[in-house]
């Protein structure tokens, strides 16, 4: 036989065996949200360990946005939330994209193609009022043009918008998640002179194809503003790479 590397069993530590039983009583028990869980002496009797273990895995439920811990009192089932789910990737995200170019342009041409979509979408769902937000938006975005940080905001609030006219949750955390993991990879782009102003042109032939309900060049706007956006960041990365 071929002898192969084998790579050690991890032992597992106490609070992993807890944090476990205790997802299998928050499925199993019907737990609804708010609901209350057991004190931490009561987890330490009934699983016959200590405090530390108890807490660490309260602690790590916590984070996973599965319960709530407040001081003095007994930990609860948490609301379910898309923004607190968004919020916990968005560090690993950020140091993910940081070392990884590959990853980076991965996201980048997913958003492409889910913008897009939510493009289409717009233009077959949006009413007057819709029009209005966007055009206001933009309006916005161009007197801020001398503000980078401001049109970057301007700019993530247009696109965001766009997915809320689709009328479901998940879309609009998406863009949420999308436009915050990639947003701090294109602010030396907005801060170059004559780009501001191709990025309102772009916005206002989306929004004029939104407006007339056309789903197709709603979406050709969309994808051709975001793949012209990541063939100038490219540009400009490369150039400021140059000695």
């Amino acid at each position: 036989m071929t002898s192969a590397k084998i790579k050690p069993i991890r032992r597992r530590k106490l609070s992993d065996d807890v944090q476990d039983r205790l997802l299998e009583l928050i499925r199993r028990s019907d737990c609804s949200p708010g609901d209350l869980l057991p004190s931490e002496r009561e987890l330490m009797r009934t699983y016959e360990v200590g405090r530390p273990a108890i807490r660490e895995a309260m602690q790590n439920l916590e984070r996973m946005g599965l319960i709530e811990i407040k001081h003095g009192e007994r930990p609860r089932v948490a609301e379910p939330s898309l923004t607190r789910m968004v919020e916990q990737m968005s560090e690993s995200m950020r140091h993910l994209l940081m070392h990884s170019p590959a990853n980076l342009e991965h996201l980048k041409e997913a958003r492409a193609t889910f913008e897009t979509q939510m493009a289409r979408i717009a233009a077959k769902k949006r009413a007057q009022s819709d029009m209005v937000r966007l055009a206001r938006i933009i309006d916005e975005q161009e007197a801020a043009s001398t503000n980078s940080e401001r049109f970057l905001q301007c700019d993530g609030e247009f696109h965001r918008a766009i997915s809320a006219i689709s009328g479901n949750p998940i879309f609009a955390s998406l863009s949420e998640a999308l436009f915050g993991w990639l947003a701090q990879f294109h602010v030396d782009l907005v801060r170059q002179p004559g780009l501001e102003r191709l990025t309102i042109a772009e916005h206002r032939s989306i929004l004029q194809a939104i407006a007339d309900r056309d789903a197709d060049a709603a979406g050709k706007a969309m994808a051709d503003h975001l793949y012209r956006a990541n063939a100038l960041y490219h540009q400009s990365h490369q150039s400021n790479q140059q000695p």
